[in-house]
């Protein structure tokens, strides 16, 4: 009989979508008439630029043509995309060569096909509250997982703790579902302690886009001496709204070496093992992202979601709920009042304002009583919803 991975038996339940989900429909079929107004899933509400658009049409148009026709791209990113992606980062201070950037079809694709660089026994420091994935990601690698506690005292942001022996250590700033971040010094004491143990991080940068304040670094190869220790990981989906487009890209540093092998060259020997890549008209319309007018463009749709952040701080600030995020990132994190859990919460929010968000207990033990909102919603909704938070707090408390 064959032998499966038995780690897979490991797996806790996905629960936490699916029980919204589950509570959202027995909700639509006992009030058709009610409009919902979703503040929880992280997805995006605007469409594509139109820089995008152009450039995706005009590749579809190459692929009618047999004098522009592409068939196979390179594994690891057409040339036009990683060229493209390093002149992003030089631009920004950071010398970053095409060859250190690897296409991708979405960052959480690329953190579970990642940890296949790393052996068995390497084990994985994860803070908490974290993105599930982290975790489940470790766990069917059959991986030994630390789980390194942060809360409201130090504004859900973790310190090294020396006494903890990791071998890969997630990184995720912005910060999902927290919304925290990591300013230089910060991120410069995670390097430190990484270059000093041997260790790699893992550095989830899928809301770099966010960052407003100079203080905080938009990716950890802006910190002296990340580049021996960490892996960048980005995404498209909400920089430029590729959520169902699917792109990113990884940052594999040349000097990045442990156990005598390089580890971009062991990147390149998985891609062109694993992967055929991804599509030309994808990565044309990726490549797009990067122009003048793409960012300009990108930058007016994340000016909206920003926006939306500001009328449910608004709110929270009004109300005096605790909470952080909102400023430099997409999702705000709060404190859920009268001392409800997430999930009395999200069914008090949904029964009486029809407003949805996103429970904390599914991050982990550490997001117990705290409740996530995303900000990628419409506007106007987005608007109504926080109006209707508002109200609903006030009458409560008085």
């Amino acid at each position: 009989m064959i032998n499966l991975n038995m780690h897979y038996s490991e797996l806790k339940d996905s629960y936490l979508f699916y029980n919204i989900s589950e509570k959202i429909k027995a909700y639509r079929q006992a009030n058709p008439d009610k409009e919902l107004y979703h503040l929880g899933i992280g997805d995006v509400s605007l469409p594509l630029c139109d820089a995008v658009i152009k450039a995706l049409h005009s590749a579809v148009d190459d692929q009618s043509r047999k004098e522009t026709f592409q068939g196979y791209l390179p594994e690891c990113g057409a040339p036009f995309f990683r060229k493209a992606i390093s002149d992003f980062y030089v631009n920004k201070g950071i010398d970053i060569k095409p060859e250190e950037v690897f296409a991708s079809s979405g960052a959480s694709n690329e953190l579970g096909d990642i940890i296949d660089l790393f052996d068995q026994s390497s084990k994985a420091l994860i803070m908490e509250p974290a993105y599930p994935a982290y975790i489940d990601d470790s766990v069917i690698a059959g991986r030994k997982i630390f789980h390194q506690d942060t809360g409201r005292d130090t504004m859900f942001l973790a310190s090294p703790d020396k006494s903890i022996d990791a071998d890969l250590i997630y990184l995720c700033s912005p910060n999902n579902p927290t919304g925290a971040v990591y300013n230089y010094e910060q991120l410069k004491e995670w390097v430190d302690f990484a270059n000093d143990r041997g260790a790699i991080i893992l550095f989830d940068a899928a809301y770099e886009a966010f960052i407003e304040d100079d203080s905080i670094p938009h990716s950890i190869m802006q910190i002296d001496g990340a580049k021996t220790c960490a892996i960048e990981i980005c995404s498209l989906s909400k920089t430029a709204g590729f959520t169902g487009t699917r792109l990113g890209y990884t940052i594999i540093p040349s000097e990045l070496n442990r156990n005598g092998m390089n580890i971009n060259s062991m990147w390149v020997r998985n891609r062109t093992t694993k992967t055929n890549g991804v599509s030309y008209i994808i990565q044309k319309g990726g490549a797009a992202v990067f122009t003048d007018e793409g960012q300009k463009e990108i930058h007016e749709i994340l000016k909206v979601y920003k926006n939306n952040a500001k009328v449910l701080m608004k709110v929270l600030d009004e109300l005096g709920i605790w909470y952080c995020g909102g400023k430099n990132a997409p999702y705000i994190w709060l404190k859920c009042p009268g001392n409800m859990s997430g999930w009395d919460f999200f069914d008090y929010l949904l029964n009486e304002i029809q407003v949805i968000g996103t429970p904390g207990e599914g991050f982990g033990k550490c997001g117990s009583g705290y409740f996530r909102l995303a900000t990628f919603g419409d506007s106007k909704k987005t608007i109504i919803a926080a109006e209707r938070i508002r109200d609903l707090i006030s009458k409560k408390e008085n």
